[in-house]
């Protein structure tokens, strides 16, 4: 009997979460060809509180600048990646989100695969985003870059990246513990991608003036990956390590992470240089990248109770306006064109050129198996 009535409540669970999708597709459906004036009136017409999850604090400051001009109450929270993805599956009814901004494409594209999340995209932005970046909706790119302290004799202004690797620079690159940093992570795996792997390989002979020698390693990508994890110590987070690096004791340090945390007034920014700028001003690149750079999606819940004000907030994203909480300092960039960077800073084409750029579908393939000999390297 209790299995029967267990397997009854799976059933019904079951049929709600596919009536659940059922109804939000159509939603979804109906709200791509509406115009911004429709979106406007159907989203008024939902009741309730408007609830959004972003792993970005920047994220309540455009949910109220946004509930302002359209009068709408909400309640935005700033979650990691890993407690959205389980709020996602766990919560329901009026306490679940309506709409989420999040980061990791592997792990997006499962939840996609899982009847999680829907994507939305504008008819006010279908032309101004590239098809790459549309489905899932790409709302920002992110950078983390080289960035070293610039005091002292021994700045550690790198041409190559191999130079990381070096015995002399031990102690001295300052990372985020990517066994703790999912995009960390995702960063290392696409270095054992054939693309990475040969540019890797071929910086490695302008370095060295030879031939790698990969010895008991796949390719060139996992070679740098253990060599560059054994000179590393790690930060608790991308502030205390910019924090860190830009002090005055901090000379010869080097670290990897997010440009936007040169905004801080804890960091001294004085002290800093970052290596693609300084490559820009003297006419070389860092081989064969400066950092790295991953996407933010938006996507509707397939549990919203207010979905069609989660659509109407995301067109209200990917505006200036919307964009301008990331927009008004660097490091976070648009994929519409006519939203500008900010003066003093690369476009994103140079950007995505001199950077390895997160890709979904090679983590997704390739990410256990990586991930098993990064962890090794981390022991």
């Amino acid at each position: 009997m209790k299995k029967w009535f267990a397997l009854m409540l799976c059933c019904c669970l079951l049929l709600s979460a596919l009536s659940a999708f059922a109804d939000v597709a159509g939603d979804i459906a109906a709200g791509e060809a509406m115009s911004h004036d429709e979106l406007v009136e159907k989203a008024k017409a939902e009741t309730g509180t408007f609830i959004v999850y972003g792993n970005t604090s920047r994220i309540e400051t455009a949910a109220a600048a946004f509930s302002e001009l359209y009068g709408i109450d909400f309640l935005s929270t700033n979650v990691k990646d890993q407690e959205i993805y389980t709020k996602l599956r766990n919560e329901s009814g009026a306490e679940a989100a309506d709409m989420v901004m999040i980061q990791d494409g592997a792990q997006l594209t499962d939840a996609i695969a899982e009847g999680l999340v829907m994507n939305f995209l504008p008819a006010s932005v279908k032309g101004e985003v590239a098809e790459a970046d549309q489905n899932p909706l790409v709302h920002q790119f992110i950078n983390k870059l080289f960035i070293y302290n610039n005091l002292g004799d021994d700045a550690p202004a790198i041409k190559n990246v191999w130079e990381l690797t070096d015995p002399a620079f031990k102690g001295r690159v300052i990372f985020k513990n990517p066994e703790s940093e999912k995009v960390n992570m995702n960063f290392l795996v696409m270095l054992t991608s054939d693309k990475w792997s040969e540019k890797l390989a071929e910086a490695y002979k302008n370095w060295k003036g030879e031939d790698i020698d990969l010895g008991e390693y796949q390719n060139a990508g996992y070679k740098w990956i253990a060599e560059f994890l054994a000179n590393c110590t790690f930060g608790k987070s991308d502030t205390t390590i910019a924090e860190e690096v830009s002090q005055e004791t901090a000379a010869g340090k080097i670290g990897l992470f997010v440009l936007s945390k040169l905004r801080s007034s804890s960091v001294l920014t004085d002290n800093l240089t970052v290596a693609q700028y300084d490559a820009t001003a003297n006419g070389y690149a860092v081989e064969p990248f400066s950092g790295f750079m991953y996407p933010m999606y938006t996507m509707v819940n397939v549990k919203a109770t207010r979905p069609y004000t989660a659509m109407l907030f995301i067109e209200y994203l990917m505006t200036q306006e919307g964009f301008e909480p990331w927009g008004k300092s660097i490091g976070a960039y648009s994929p519409i064109a006519s939203i500008k960077v900010n003066e003093g800073d690369l476009t994103i084409d140079v950007w995505k050129d001199t950077l390895v750029v997160e890709d979904s579908a090679y983590i997704l393939d390739a990410g256990v198996d990586v991930e098993d000999f990064i962890l090794a390297c981390l022991q």
